[in-house]
């Protein structure tokens, strides 16, 4: 039996794969490159000497998708990455994320059904959870209202494998809503390289580290925070990518649908951050206060008790690691994979 693992190329999902393979699972990767580089796929296997195999395919093309399940009838479970990610791009240009995430989705589901694959983890996110009514934030936590599209997508996501769940009870789905993954393989050869600027903080704060940059966009110092900035729950992208192998592990023993929070538990600021990449590292990340960003709240960090309870898992790594590995992954690709 094998995992197909949709986006595996790109920065969570390249993770996972080398969990995954390390772990003794053959695994199927996909993969449309809008997010990512080929390059990865030989750096996989540089990390783990195991090869696997591996199709250049889009979520909205259900021939293709069909064509992988067709050649591929080993395949009992699906990881889900794929999808676009950026919260402020998805503020800009919403009607290509709800496209791409959902109907994607869609797309992913329907020929799972109709192959007999009813196995999957969903790369879902605490954005679901909107502003929420109190941190640290439990699963239990209302759902919804999030505030911007990509948040809108996973919930809409997640209330779509409920419902198949509920149509069909042959369904095993477990949704992973994670936090803030940063960090980097201890290796230094897979990381976080998006395309263009940076939307998200640590790639941002590697690159100004690494001089690609001129200095750090800090959105908003006026948040009900301890210092006026945004506080994150920052989790490894290690330990994050070692949820989805208890996630699988788990769902095929206990069956039906559950929901996860995988976070370390622990809120840092914008400038936090700033403060523990300099003590990790010993480079000074310049910043400059602007106004707020659209979208974004003042603290959301994770109760991460059921998934410790339940699957057995807990972060390993701390913030000094998580900046530490960032700063090593930039130091060794400078250029990203474009060298």
């Amino acid at each position: 039996m094998s995992v197909l693992i949709t986006g595996g190329a790109g920065f969570i999902g390249s993770h996972a794969a080398v969990e995954f393979l390390n772990a003794g699972y053959e695994i199927v990767i996909m993969d449309n490159f809008s997010n990512s580089k080929p390059v990865v796929l030989d750096r996989i296997k540089q990390i783990t000497g195991k090869d696997f195999k591996f199709y250049r395919a889009d979520l909205l093309d259900l021939a293709s998708l069909d064509k992988i399940f067709d050649e591929n009838p080993e395949i009992d479970s699906v990881i889900h990455f794929a999808g676009l990610k950026a919260v402020g791009e998805s503020v800009s240009k919403p009607l290509e994320y709800y496209h791409n995430n959902v109907t994607g989705t869609l797309m992913l589901c329907d020929s799972m059904r109709r192959h007999g694959v009813k196995t999957i983890v969903f790369s879902s996110s605490a954005t679901v959870y909107g502003a929420p009514d109190e941190v640290p934030i439990k699963e239990s936590a209302r759902v919804g209202n999030a505030t911007n599209p990509y948040g809108e997508t996973k919930v809409m996501i997640e209330r779509i494998l409920k419902d198949i769940y509920v149509s069909d009870k042959e369904w095993n789905v477990s949704v992973l809503r994670y936090f803030n993954p940063i960090g980097a393989h201890k290796s230094g050869l897979i990381g976080e390289d998006p395309n263009g600027i940076p939307n998200n903080l640590m790639p941002y704060i590697t690159k100004v580290a690494g001089g690609k940059l001129p200095y750090l966009h800090v959105f908003g110092n006026d948040y009900n925070t301890h210092d006026g900035t945004g506080v994150r729950d920052y989790i490894h992208v290690v330990d994050l990518a070692r949820a989805h192998l208890k996630a699988l592990e788990s769902i095929k023993e206990r069956r039906g649908i559950d929901y996860f929070n995988i976070g370390t538990g622990t809120g840092y600021s914008v400038l936090d951050i700033v403060k523990a990449y300099k003590e990790a590292t010993g480079v000074e990340i310049k910043y400059e206060i602007e106004g707020r960003r659209p979208g974004d709240i003042d603290a959301c960090f994770a109760d991460p008790t059921k998934a410790r309870e339940i699957l057995g898992w807990t972060a390993e790594y701390d913030i000094t690691d998580m900046c530490r590995d960032s700063n090593n992954w930039q130091r060794n690709n400078p250029n990203g994979y474009g060298e």
